[in-house]
């Protein structure tokens, strides 16, 4: 079952290793490269094997590229990002704490091989009013702070000794194995929303028909699959027009719309102004505030 694997993997690193090796913290005070992880919730990458060679910002000099080799963990506050190459050997575990799901991904790599030998991905519902939500806050507060350590240690053993908890306390209606489908394509979609996916590849990624998949979010969501994923992609291009000075090409190629007229249609269909307008009302409405 695939909650008792995370959960015993889980257990053995914390078991395995009094300390965490080195602790990497992400940043978004510089314009972040394309194709980056960025994500508007919290996210944790623990490499389990290998060297996981990943751009991330350094405080002193900018954009840097670390080698996260294994027992060393990377903290993702929100809206912050990474940028891994995959082009080393290795076994990275992300726990990804959206807004109403905990993620769980394991993901290994051969180097010189184009894809992922070896993919376990599950998500169980996010309990909100707990523990976990004021670990993330610390995590996230400590972040932007010039001296982290122990403290950064200690919270993120807390958060994966508090993830694991929630794996072995799930009560049965936690179990559904369509929840669970349909709170891991959620996340999915969220992760990979500036990628080409599309209702077959994600349907073939979690291994059920695409009208099972549509049915999943009819059933269980507020909007088709179609919709989630536009709200998805025009939410976050509505964070890049306010937090970078993105060409509006790069802002709709960042987002997953290749063609830029198209994305230009959907975004003042959905938000009732342009990408242009939207920019200057928001920078008109920064400047108001100051």
């Amino acid at each position: 079952m695939t909650t008792t694997f995370f959960h015993d993997l889980l257990d053995t690193l914390l078991s395995e290793r009094e300390h965490i090796n080195h602790i990497w913290f992400a940043g978004d005070q510089f314009t972040p490269p394309q194709f980056s992880y960025q994500v508007n919730f919290p996210r944790l990458e623990l490499v389990v094997q290998g060297e996981y060679t990943n751009q991330i910002e350094d405080p002193e000099s900018g954009i840097a590229t670390v080698k996260v080799l294994a027992g060393d963990v990377i903290y993702i506050p929100p809206n912050c990002w990474n940028k891994p190459d995959w082009k080393q050997d290795c076994s990275v575990l992300s726990l990804l704490f959206g807004r109403r799901q905990l993620g769980f991904s394991l993901v290994s790599k051969k180097a010189g091989e184009s894809g992922f030998f070896d993919v376990q991905k599950h998500s169980i519902r996010m309990r909100t009013g707990h523990a976990v939500d004021h670990i993330l806050e610390a995590l996230n507060a400590l972040a932007g702070e010039p001296h982290k350590s122990p403290m950064d240690e200690y919270l993120l053993l807390a958060l994966m000794n508090y993830s694991k908890s929630m794996l072995s306390k799930l009560s049965p209606e936690y179990r559904k194995k369509s929840e669970d489908i349909y709170q891991g394509i959620c996340i999915y979609i969220q992760e990979n929303f500036h990628r080409p996916i599309s209702r077959n590849s994600i349907a073939e990624r979690f291994n059920i028909s695409p009208n099972h998949l549509s049915r999943m979010f009819r059933q269980k969501g507020h909007m088709t699959l179609n919709d989630y994923m536009t709200w998805v992609r025009i939410e976050r291009a509505k964070f890049m027009l306010r937090k970078y000075p993105f060409k509006l090409h790069e802002v709709a190629i960042r987002c997953g719309y290749q063609d830029v007229n198209y994305f230009f249609r959907i975004f003042k269909n959905r938000t009732g102004c342009t990408p242009s307008e939207y920019r200057r009302l928001n920078q008109d409405n920064s400047l108001a505030r100051v």
